[in-house]
């Protein structure tokens, strides 16, 4: 749980830094102002760049719409309709190729080793979601940490053998919801960072409970 909570604080940490305060006050200073120009240099347009980001492994849409409504300014509901959008793009590769390509793969050393490390990370979420399928998968891919998300619930939808199209949906689902929340958190600027830091907080503090709980 220890890398979720690491991650999830560096997403606090990028709301902070795209907060509209911060946006003003300290332009060049800002973590999050410094990529959204870095991808306008490189002649991307602030849509294109938007989706482009909510593409990524792990940053999918929890970097993008922040990005895209406190640093680039664009309008909340262009912002959040190009993150689902562009956070959905990978999901039916992953779930058409990532057989084929898993197969092939661990033919060889290397490649055994890291499907088997994937897999076995990927299996122990999915523990977790196979009691409810649909609810279950929806909700993991809904919740806006960055170990979880479209990326790592259409490992999940593979592994658990969910038909293609079945997988989009409820995949689907999730990351509306996740756009959802974290363009809300967006809009409140430094009280949404503050939200998502008490969340962090309970989180931490709900895993330490159960950690030292007595048997």
């Amino acid at each position: 749980m220890r890398p979720r909570f690491f991650l999830f604080a560096l997403t606090c940490l990028v709301l902070l830094g795209a907060s509209p305060v911060r946006a003003e006050s300290e332009a060049h200073e800002s973590r999050g102002e410094k990529i959204a120009v870095w991808l306008e240099e490189k002649g991307l347009s602030r849509s294109t760049a938007v989706a482009a980001i909510s593409t990524l492994p792990i940053v999918e849409l929890r970097g993008a719409v922040p990005v895209g409504v406190n640093v680039f300014r664009m309008p909340w509901w262009q912002v959040y309709l190009i993150a689902v959008a562009g956070n959905m793009i990978p999901i039916p590769f992953i779930l058409l190729l990532l057989g084929p390509l898993s197969r092939f793969c661990m033919r060889f050393k290397i490649g055994k080793k890291f499907f088997d490390w994937l897999f076995a990370r990927t299996r122990k979420k999915s523990a977790s979601i196979e009691k409810y399928e649909a609810l279950g998968l929806t909700i993991f891919v809904a919740i806006p940490l960055p170990v979880t998300g479209g990326w790592t619930g259409a490992m999940v939808a593979f592994l658990m053998g969910i038909p293609f199209w079945k997988a989009m949906l409820y995949i689907l689902l999730g990351v509306m919801i996740a756009g959802a929340i974290m363009t809300a958190l967006s809009l409140l600027g430094w009280m949404g960072a503050a939200i998502a830091g008490v969340v962090l907080i309970g989180l931490v503090a709900a895993s330490l409970a159960k950690t030292f709980r007595p048997w």
